[in-house]
């Protein structure tokens, strides 16, 4: 058990997980609910081997959906205070990023992760191989996230409504999978559990643990 991390995402639209000793994968779940992520995710992981319980517990803090991010968190939360396990988050951006870039060759042209926002605006983030975000997570409007994007292959739900302004960028419906997690960076999984929603004006990413703290 000490060995173990669970892994929770439920900032989207999936809601998945995954639980992992050391860097072995034991068992996942991904299912597509759209909402009922609160339904969903306790009953996903009862089903793990031994009820999913780890040492440690990664969880997702968005951006994303509001209540997905909560669902998520506060189950986190939760199980590492039943469990006394640590918890800690990663960026959904970052997520999509990380597993994409993996499967792709090193020096590789940045790639943009577009995800659906709210009030009509999409997330987005630029990330380079090997792995590095470019920037910060941004709410843009699909025109101006077309104008960022400057050529740029981009991968994620946001990507359906720059393609209806822009027909050369390609609809692609790639959604954060809890089975990547660990293809992140320490330092991008190291970020307090607390929700990061991406829409407020001066909305930075919690700060990255440092190390040796």
């Amino acid at each position: 058990m000490n060995q173990r991390t669970l892994v929770i995402d439920t900032a989207t639209a999936a809601c998945s997980i995954a639980l992992f000793d050391g860097d072995r994968l034991i068992d996942a779940a991904h299912d597509i609910v759209g909402r009922g992520h609160a339904e969903r995710l306790v009953p996903m992981i009862a089903a793990l081997p031994d009820g999913g319980r780890a040492a440690r517990i990664l969880v997702d803090v968005g951006p994303g959906s509001f209540t997905g991010i909560r669902v998520g968190i506060a189950a986190a939360r939760g199980l590492a205070l039943g469990w006394g396990a640590t918890v800690e988050g990663y960026g959904t951006l970052a997520l999509i990023g990380a597993a994409a870039l993996a499967r792709r060759s090193a020096g590789d042209a940045p790639l943009a992760v577009v995800t659906e926002g709210g009030h009509g605006e999409v997330f987005m983030q630029v990330f380079a191989s090997p792995f590095e975000a470019l920037d910060v997570p941004r709410s843009l409007t699909p025109e101006a996230a077309v104008a960022a994007l400057a050529g740029l292959r981009a991968i994620g739900t946001g990507t359906r409504w720059l393609n209806a302004i822009d027909a050369t960028v390609s609809v692609d419906e790639t959604l954060p999978d809890a089975r990547d997690a660990l293809s992140l960076p320490p330092s991008y999984r190291a970020l307090p559990p607390v929700p990061f929603y991406g829409r407020a004006p001066d909305a930075k990413m919690p700060a990255a643990a440092k190390p040796g703290s």
